[in-house]
């Protein structure tokens, strides 16, 4: 049995991962594809609850930032240990929003920690897991922050950290993209949803095919 294929989506606030990886499913499965979509953080029990602390403040304060590392780290580990690695081994196509991507751009560019630390880190808690293709939904800071404005929620903990942050994370995304071009596939989120998917649509068949 072949191994599935691992596809991460990541990019800043707004850019549209959430609703382009569920299209994506859609159009694999009608292929005849085996398909999973899970999420970071998140995806298991475990993880759901750390992403209540995370972005709510769901233990009753908000984590200092080393503390936010680490429980992106354990979601992260229950993810792959318990959904992500036996989704593959039988052949399943794996689909998650966010990764160990936004690790290194949230908390290493964006929070200001050494990104050669967290990459340790993230292999600790992947066992060293890479995905087959990374799809970086680039968007304008002013884009994607009236994007989540637009979506009538409340804002969370991170969409709420300020632009210059944001700022910071985008370039962070953009620096990792250039240095993984292989594995990396930039797509212009700031394009029509059609036009977004489209892109997202032949980078998939050209790499993982």
């Amino acid at each position: 049995m072949n191994r599935g294929k691992f596809i991460t989506f990541e990019g800043p606030e707004g850019s549209g991962k959430s609703t382009h990886a569920r299209l994506l499913k859609e159009r694999l499965e009608a292929c005849g594809k085996r398909v999973l979509l899970t999420r970071e953080p998140g995806g298991t029990p475990l993880g759901e609850a750390v992403r209540g602390m995370l972005q709510h403040n769901d233990a009753g304060e908000a984590p200092v930032d080393r503390a936010e590392v680490m429980l992106f780290l354990a979601s992260r580990a229950q993810l792959c240990e318990r959904v992500i690695r036996p989704a593959l081994d039988v052949g399943t196509w794996v689909l998650c929003d966010r990764f160990t991507d936004s690790t290194l751009a949230y908390q290493g560019y964006g929070r200001g920690f050494d990104v050669a630390t967290l990459r340790t880190m993230n292999d600790f808690a992947t066992g060293s897991l890479i995905p087959d293709l990374t799809l970086l939904l680039d968007v304008t800071l002013e884009t994607g922050l009236a994007r989540v404005n637009q979506r009538g929620l409340a804002t969370d903990r991170i969409e709420a950290a300020g632009e210059n942050f944001h700022r910071r994370l985008r370039d962070g995304f953009l620096q990792l993209a250039k240095e993984e071009p292989a594995r990396f596939a930039v797509i212009d989120s700031d394009a029509t949803p059609e036009e977004v998917a489209a892109k997202i649509w032949e980078t998939v068949n050209s790499k993982c095919n």
